[in-house]
Parts: structure tokens; sequence; C-alpha cells
């Protein structure tokens, strides 16, 4: 999985959103709400990501029942590359904040 490898912040917030199931709109409302306002994913952003995560194999099609909402969630695959993204992520704050503390 190379592409992907370290997410970037737009795919990262998308993949979070997608631990349970939704669908694109919820997806930009809930990371617009969760950053208040600082981090916004536009709808074109937003679906061409979710081609790249499907393509990818780190989402799927969660329920077609509705086919005016396609609703998505995170494959197991999906679960792992989040789960050591945030390991990544969370080394890189540690250095940051060890830093600004005086202890780089």
């Amino acid at each position: 999985m190379k592409s992907l490898e370290q997410l970037t912040d737009s795919v990262f917030y998308i993949m979070a959103a997608l631990t349970e199931p939704r669908h694109g709109y919820a997806v930009m409302n809930l990371v617009e709400e969760t950053t208040n306002g600082d981090f916004v994913i536009g709808p074109a952003s937003l679906y061409t990501i979710i081609k790249k995560l499907l393509a990818e194999h780190l989402i799927v099609l969660h329920d077609e029942s509705d086919s005016r909402r396609k609703v998505y969630v995170l494959t197991d695959k999906g679960r792992e590359v989040l789960t050591e993204d945030i390991k990544r992520r969370k080394v890189m704050i540690q250095l940051a904040e060890k830093g600004l503390k005086g202890g780089a």
C-alpha cells in the first residue's frame, strides 16, 4: 500500500469519519464540526478521495439499499492503515511537544 502510506490530512479525516458507516455529506459535516470549521473538505475533494480509498480497498460501500446516498465504511485494511498513521502522528506530536518544552 504505497500510494496512501502517509495519509494527507484530508484522507486522515475522511478515514477517521468512516470508522462508522456514513455518507459523504455526513463525513463533510463531521469533519467541519469536529474542527470547528478550521478544516473543511469540499465535495470534489471528498469524492476524489473516496474513489482512491475504494480503489485501495480501504473503504467499501456499506449499504446499497438507498441509491441516493452511498454509505461508506472502513475495511479491516483501512482500519490498519489508519491505526498506523495515528501512531506516526503521535510520534510527530511527541517530538514537537518535547522540543517546545526544551527537551529536544
